[in-house]
């Protein structure tokens, strides 16, 4: 921790905050009717972004996947190359953001203005991701 309060980044795939250490994991659920879903939870950015990239380009590269939902209820950090990795993959498919948004991704996409450009669905009780 710095004199600031702030976490630091420790292990490749972990982040410190406070005394506690998250863990960063990237799960591929299996798809149907033409989606995939991956959850994620945990702090993205350019050192912990690579498992997460990876499980989406394998996602997309799957015969009949035309929509990728990204299970983001368990994010607790993403920067700014976890914004660049939602509006590529944006572009690339029908992307779809499963909800509800933790309060710093949130505060990120509506500090950017990608929350208006990015679709965000928000789990109710019976309607899953998968």
């Amino acid at each position: 921790m710095d004199g600031r309060g702030l976490g630091r980044l420790g292990p490749r795939s972990l982040r410190v905050q406070g005394d506690a250490v998250e863990p960063t994991t990237v799960t591929v659920l299996p798809g149907r009717d033409g989606r995939r879903v991956v959850r994620c939870t945990g702090a993205f950015d350019f050192n912990t972004m690579a498992p997460l990239q990876a499980a989406c380009d394998t996602a997309l590269a799957e015969a009949g996947v035309e929509r990728l939902v990204l299970d983001v209820r368990g994010v607790t950090f993403g920067d700014s190359t976890f914004l660049n990795l939602l509006l590529t993959l944006c572009g690339q498919c029908d992307l779809r953001l499963w909800g509800p948004l933790p309060r710093q991704l949130a505060r990120l996409l509506a500090v950017t203005g990608t929350n208006q450009v990015l679709t965000i669905e928000h789990a109710t009780a019976g309607k899953a991701a998968e």
